[in-house]
């Protein structure tokens, strides 16, 4: 899953991403609400952690954009980010009143500085599940079970050794069960900006999790990508 983080320090962006990134996430940052529009017209992303004072404005005025289906600014014809995007806004701003101020004006949930990683991440797991409107904690399909808060993956009860790049692979394809994602696709939700991406990594990586999981599970079509059918689809 990627996620685009907005905030201006530096140490707190940089500590900030670079503990998402071990528990798995793929992580670009942003300094400002001009960088982060930019961004999200160009990329998609599952998430947005959305800092509220920022060097050229408000986060909030990000957050407003971004929730509005078009904007008086923006060209006609020009890409715009999915306004359903889930928000997690960190802040110092952390009275009542500032944050039922953010969540009315589209935050999904509010997280106040200082903050705790474990706290931050199981907030951002429960705004992922509720995107794709899955209710359970498990993502399960067949006799497969995969924990996002564990980062495990279970065969008939059996633990998997999975690479956490197979796990991230395995998690966006389950999310999506019966719609064929690209190569390209799957690039864009898993790795970052600055990460050089040999041309064949995502095809040794499906080739791995059949060998672990079945050779049925992830279906090929070709020249276009790969899909999990849903239960009861051929």
């Amino acid at each position: 899953m990627r996620i685009l983080v907005v905030e201006d320090d530096a140490g707190i962006a940089d500590g900030l991403a670079a503990n998402l990134r071990q528990r798995g996430y793929a992580v670009d940052v942003c300094a400002s609400v001009a960088g982060a529009w930019s961004a999200l017209r160009r990329e998609r992303f599952d998430a947005l952690i959305l800092d509220l004072g920022l060097v050229d404005g408000d986060g909030a005025q990000l957050l407003q954009r971004l929730r509005a289906h078009a904007h008086p600014e923006d060209p006609v014809g020009i890409a715009l980010p999915d306004p359903a995007l889930p928000v997690l806004i960190i802040t110092a701003r952390d009275d009542v009143a500032q944050r039922v101020a953010g969540l009315d004006k589209g935050a999904d949930d509010y997280l106040g500085k200082p903050f705790d990683f474990n706290e931050l991440d199981a907030r951002l797991r429960a705004l992922l599940r509720r995107s794709v409107g899955r209710a359970q904690p498990l993502v399960l399909h067949g006799d497969i079970a995969l924990d996002p808060a564990l980062r495990t993956v279970r065969r008939a009860d059996c633990l998997v050794d999975v690479s956490p790049r197979e796990f991230a692979i395995l998690l966006v394809l389950l999310e999506a069960r019966g719609r064929v994602l690209s190569r390209a696709q799957l690039e864009e939700r898993l790795y970052s900006w600055n990460t050089v991406v040999e041309s064949n990594a995502i095809e040794v990586h499906i080739h791995h999790l059949r060998r672990k999981l079945g050779a049925s599970l992830i279906q090929t079509m070709r020249g276009v990508g790969y899909f999990i059918p849903r239960e009861g689809q051929r």
